[in-house]
Formats: C-alpha cells, structure tokens, sequence
C-alpha cells in the first residue's frame, strides 16, 4: 500500500525524522491560506498523487506569496498530471501540499528497503539526491552506497557512520544523521513497511538535515496490525479494478497487453505471463485465483478481465492440486454464459479432474479453445488475440 507525500511525512514527524513544515490544501483557497500560515518568503506547492517526476510533469512549482500559491495551486488542482510513472493516462490531482521552503545546500539520497535476496534490510544512500535514482544506479552505480542491516541486531552506529562518511556529512551534520537515520529505521520496522525514500535529502545551508520529499510502501499483509495506516489509503489512486478484487480476496495488477489471464497460483501465473510473452504477445492482467478458486470466484475474476476494453483474448491456466478442474471448468462455462463472453476464450486444465474438466468445456457448445501444454496455450491465446484484433 502507497500513500501520499504529506502523509508520509507525518509518519516521519511522528518518528522524529526531521521535515519542513506544511499543510494539506484541496482548493486554491485553502492553498493560499496555508501560505499565509506557514509564513514563510518562498512556499511549494505540490501535487500530491501516488507517483514521481512531478517536478517535470509541472506538479510542483515556487511560490513567493500567498497569492502566488492560490494561483498556482488553482493551475495544478484538476490536472492530470503525466510522468514516467503514471503511464500516459497519467492522474487526476485532487490535493496540493503547500510546504515552506528551505535554503538547500546539497541534495542527497537516503532509502531503506527489504532486500530479500540476502534476508536482510538494505540502506541505500548516495550523494546523487534529487535525480532518478534508477538512472544514477544504471550509469553511476558506483555512487550508490548500499549498508546491510540484519533485523534481529538492528542498526547499528557504526553502520550510520558509514553512510554519513558516503555522503559526505561531518560534524554536527553527521551527528543529526544518527537521530534522523535511527527514526527512519524506526518507521520502517515499527509500520511493517517495505520501502521509505527520501529523494531529496537536503542538507541545508544551517547544517540541518530535511526530508524534503518522502515515499513510503507498507506491506500488504501486515496492514491487519496497523488500523492507522490503513486509515491512509486513498483509494483514488488505486486502480477500481484492484481495489474490487482485494475486496473479494483475488490478487489482480493490472498491465497494458491485450491477453486476459485467470491462473490459480502465483507461481505458475507469472509463467503464464513470460510464456505469452515469448509467444509474441503482451499480457493484460496479472490474476491469481488462488487455490481454494470456486465458481463464484471464477465468475468474479472473468468480471475483473473483461473490464478491461483492451482485452482481445482470455487465456485460463488452471494446475488442479487442491482445486479441482472439473470445477473450475464449470465455473468457466457458467460464467461465460452468464456474462455473455464475446473474446476468444483458451483454457488449459491440467492436475485434478482435468480430464472431466476438459470433457466440460467440450460439452458446453461455447467457443472455447482447449490447449494442453503451457506454450500451447501461449501460442493459442496470442493467435486468438492478434485474430480478434484484425
């Protein structure tokens, strides 16, 4: 789960991680009146949507006085805005935040993740602040510090001390880094998050050290212990057709082919998608049914897929272990004669019952095409699709 900036960054108050000051704006008026409020020679009024680059898609701008901000904010309310990670449909902004301003001496990189890999927490730093960190990892990878702290000792000074020492921080600078980097750790470890960034860090011309911007993840699965972070989700930002499927208990993501995927497992569904992708075609969903999958569940999940107009072709890819083919084969016919299915439908069943389950679908007087190996059913469902869309 994401949130906005502004409130990540009273989740980094909270935890005694240091940020300017600011308000939440949802109208010019209101901006202009945190401008006043913060009282301050120079505000910034920023675009607050689940995604960066908004500095280059012209959602966040300087303003020098309460009017300014009433104007801009007024310019930046009701865009859609465009950056390398909306995607070109981009999105609505609904709130600005309007933070006062700070005199920047150096823009730094600060970040703690899950490496999973090596079962540990990563600190990632690097002096390259305010700049795409996936582009500094690709062709200056030799400015990214990366500090290893394993979870059950926790982090350690000497492990502050070396990013303070990558970052190039001395004296009371340095000595804020212990109290900012330990509240940072505090945060991620205390919230169940997977991922806190500050992109920039800034070190101001006072020495001081500001989280100037702030993103923070959380772990799905962990939201059950922390009824107030999942008081922060804003579901605008959330694509409907994930939020409809967590509320019926599906894992759905949606992506940009053309190839509607049902898959029980999550395993075997990312095959599915490499598998079309090697076939010559492009996914359009990400779908896993999950083990205990049953008829309602396959008709809710054909639901997911099809509201996707993009969708040309549905592939289904069941491995019958604890589910059983024959089932889900009669959840696919009702479903697609309840829903009026009109794509191209291939459907592998393979495990349990697959062979009642095939002798279903064959019965069923429906249009559907059967396959028996995972390239096969790669292969039909990228020609069903190219078919559908000549």
């Amino acid at each position: 789960m994401n949130v906005h900036e502004y409130q990540a960054k009273a989740l980094f108050r909270s935890f005694g991680v240091a940020v300017p000051e600011g308000r939440l704006a949802t109208t010019p008026a209101e901006a202009e009146q945190a401008a006043r409020a913060l009282a301050a020679p120079v505000v910034v009024v920023k675009a607050q949507v689940h995604a960066g680059g908004r500095g280059k898609a012209g959602g966040v701008k300087l303003a020098k006085s309460p009017a300014e901000a009433k104007q801009l904010a007024s310019e930046i309310l009701g865009m859609t805005l465009v950056s390398h990670q909306t995607g070109p449909e981009g999105k609505l902004v609904r709130r600005v935040y309007v933070e006062a301003g700070c005199e920047i001496a150096r823009e730094l990189y600060l970040a703690i993740l899950l490496d999973r890999a090596a079962e540990k927490l990563a600190v990632i730093a690097s002096t390259e602040g305010g700049m795409d960190i996936e582009e500094v990892a690709a062709r200056t990878p030799e400015k990214l510090l990366t500090v290893h702290v394993d979870p059950n000792a926790g982090l350690h000074s000497f492990q502050v001390r070396r990013v303070a020492a990558a970052l190039g921080l001395a004296g009371e600078s340095a000595r804020r880094l212990d109290a900012f980097l330990g509240g940072l750790y505090r945060l991620f470890v205390e919230t169940d998050a997977s991922l806190v960034e500050i992109n920039p860090l800034v070190v101001t011309k006072a020495g001081e050290l500001l989280a100037l911007d702030g993103k923070l993840n959380f772990d799905d699965n962990a939201l059950y212990r922390h009824a107030d972070v999942r008081e922060l989700r804003d579901p605008d930002e959330e694509d409907p057709r994930e939020r409809a499927a967590k509320e019926i208990d599906l894992a759905y993501v949606g992506l940009d082919g053309d190839i509607g995927c049902m898959v029980n497992g999550a395993g075997l569904a990312m095959a599915t998608l490499d598998m079309i992708q090697v076939c010559g075609g492009r996914p359009a969903n990400f779908l896993d049914a999950g083990g205990g999958a049953d008829q309602e569940k396959v008709k809710e999940a054909f639901k997911l897929i099809l509201r996707d107009e993009k969708v040309r072709a549905i592939l289904v890819n069941i491995f019958g272990g604890i589910v059983r083919c024959d089932l889900i084969a009669e959840g696919v016919v009702a479903a697609a004669q309840e829903l009026g299915v009109r794509v191209p439908l291939v459907v592998r069943l393979q495990g349990t019952h697959a062979a009642e389950g095939r002798s279903i679908l064959a019965g069923s007087g429906l249009d559907i095409t059967p396959a028996e190996t995972l390239r096969e059913a790669g292969e039909r469902a990228v020609a069903a699709a190219r078919g559908a869309g000549a």
